[in-house]
């Protein structure tokens, strides 16, 4: 970038006094710079020429010339940004915010937040970590999982508006009395974001993909064959009814990809740009559906903007900042809300711990407020009451101290509050004279956990989607940890429990069921909330239309900028 090397010539020019003006020789000036006499006297004539500073040379060999700087380094870098952010130019904007970390907040500040590029509503957003590449199925990151949701879509969705799923690739579905045939019509005028026309055939394709990864067949498991009913119909045909269906389309796993591209889909936003430090999606102009209000949403990947010794907390993608990290108080919040997500603990059975031993932990952990008292961020954490709204944590009759095992081991994953959660759950311990040994599981979920079966205890992150209720069925469905925390007789019991509350066509009937298994879960010491997060978005003046979702992010396609002032 012929930018960048300029603007580290000129910064080197700059250093040794500082912006004050220098006596000085072109042999001293092309040492500092790294480069011949004959280059340097060409890099100040065009710098010169750029209105940077000035260069008086003496006449002969040797004698001191006097350099006299216009501008800042800072001022030029800010310049550069504006200049290469106006031709889009992204990938050059990040580069040159490299050159100065140290002030990488300063430098950002006037580009973060809403913008009007080139005539055009940009968002953008700083984040702290590279975001992972969306693949079909199920995804552990928040933040993926919600843009998966932006950029694909599925033959049904779930709204803020309703808990119900609604039409989305399919405008319409149908269900055999007998509930075993299910018909979902696709509109007739969708295109995947190369411009191409939506073959009924290539979504079907794409869903028998899906099937074929193991945890999105325990989610379908009810399904015997995806058929094309005709042109503009898919056909599933199930082994038992399962009015979990339409739910289970519409959750961010099922939305489907090109068959032969999994970066390509029919959502609102296509990706533009998915690189490790900048991650850009743009409106897709043939989208089905209201078109977004933004042109682009613009994910800066910038850790330097965080606060290093929180590691990997997940403070960052709960506690939104469309703007500068650090200059929170110019920003406004403008949504927040409890998650229906939560950390939880699970205990697992046929381990070291009787169902006694089991509930006394529970209890522990209730009655001291462990969780009230960890040294974390108020507004990050709230201790948790109830699975969710409605689905109380059950209260035991308080019961005489319980001599735990002398040893138990505690396995985790993030995000890192459970760190703190962890350490204090061992110091309680030891003061009752149990040894926790602590493992951790560096990732957001349990896919690929070889040390889950040895755990005796488990603690986790459960994210709640759009319809809380089905999430939690989704869970039980495909979840590996299921398996690990419960005897094989009581995982097979539970599955068909699921399978015998699915076959219900109401709604408030599979609700009741499900909130059965759940408070039976619960009474028995097996599983226990302990924490929900403190979801909140902040953003400057003029970024309107934004509003949390069950993700902790907001729905970009209904965010929407002003127009800039007419002067």
């Amino acid at each position: 970038m012929r930018l960048l090397n300029r603007l580290n010539q000129f910064q080197r020019l700059w250093q040794p006094s500082g912006g004050d003006t220098q006596h000085v020789t072109v042999a001293d000036l092309a040492a500092r710079c790294f480069c011949s006499e004959r280059h340097v006297r060409t890099l100040l004539n065009q710098l010169q020429d750029a209105g940077w500073l000035t260069w008086h040379a003496q006449s002969g060999r040797g004698k001191r010339g006097t350099l006299s700087f216009l501008v800042t380094p800072e001022s030029v870098r800010s310049g550069m940004m504006e200049q290469v952010l106006h031709k889009g130019q992204h990938q050059n904007a990040l580069e040159l915010a490299q050159i100065a970390p140290e002030q990488l907040r300063q430098l950002l500040q006037p580009f973060l937040g809403g913008q009007w590029q080139n005539d055009t509503p940009t968002l953008r957003i700083p984040y702290y970590r590279p975001l992972e590449t969306l693949q079909p199925g199920f995804l552990p990151g928040r933040a993926e999982q919600h843009l998966a949701g932006q950029v694909f879509a599925g033959l049904t969705r779930f709204t803020s508006h309703s808990a119900l799923p609604q039409p989305d690739l399919a405008h319409h579905w149908q269900i055999s009395e007998d509930g075993l045939n299910w018909y979902f019509f696709i509109r007739s005028t969708l295109h995947w974001h190369n411009g191409e026309p939506v073959e009924t055939a290539q979504l079907q394709q794409r869903l028998m993909m899906l099937l074929a990864l193991p945890a999105i067949r325990r989610l379908f498991i009810s399904v015997k064959s995806i058929e094309l009913a005709h042109t503009q119909c898919i056909r599933f045909v199930l082994h038992t009814p399962d009015y979990w269906l339409a739910h289970r389309l519409a959750s961010y796993c099922s939305r489907l990809a090109h068959p032969e591209d999994t970066q390509l889909g029919c959502g609102p936003f296509r990706i533009s740009s998915f690189k490790e430090n900048l991650v850009r999606i743009e409106s897709f102009e043939s989208y089905h559906l209201s078109h977004p209000l933004l042109k682009a949403v613009e994910f800066w990947i910038t850790p330097q903007l965080f606060d290093t010794e929180l590691g990997t907390s997940c403070r960052h993608p709960v506690q939104i900042a469309i703007g500068q990290q650090d200059e929170l108080v110019h920003l406004r919040p403008v949504s927040n809300s409890i998650s229906l997500g939560f950390c939880y603990l699970a205990v697992k059975q046929n381990s070291h711990l009787t169902p006694e031993q089991a509930r006394f932990l529970m209890q522990l952990i209730q009655q001291r407020q462990l969780i009230a008292s960890l040294p974390v961020d108020e507004s990050l954490i709230t201790p948790s009451i109830e699975m969710i709204p409605g689905w109380e944590i059950p209260e035991w009759p308080s019961c005489d101290a319980v001599t735990l095992p002398p040893k138990l081991t505690l396995i985790y994953h993030l995000p890192v509050e459970l760190h703190v959660m962890a350490q204090q759950l061992k110091t309680h311990l030891a003061d009752l004279g149990c040894e926790l040994t602590l493992v951790f599981h560096d990732a957001k979920n349990w896919t690929g956990c070889e040390v889950l079966s040895e755990a005796d205890l488990i603690m986790g992150d459960r994210l709640i989607g759009e319809a809380p209720v089905y999430t939690l069925e989704q869970w039980l469905r495909s979840d590996v940890l299921w398996p690990a925390v419960l005897a094989e007789n009581q995982y097979t019991q539970l599955q068909d429990t699921l399978d015998r509350v699915q076959i219900h066509p109401d709604e408030t009937t599979r609700s009741k069921g499900l909130q059965d298994v759940f408070s039976e879960l619960m009474r028995d010491a097996i599983v226990s909330p302990l924490f929900n997060y403190r979801y909140q978005i902040s953003a400057p003046p003029g970024v309107n239309g934004i509003e949390l979702n069950a993700w902790g992010w907001f729905d970009f396609t209904q965010a929407w900028l002003p127009p800039p002032t007419m002067v």
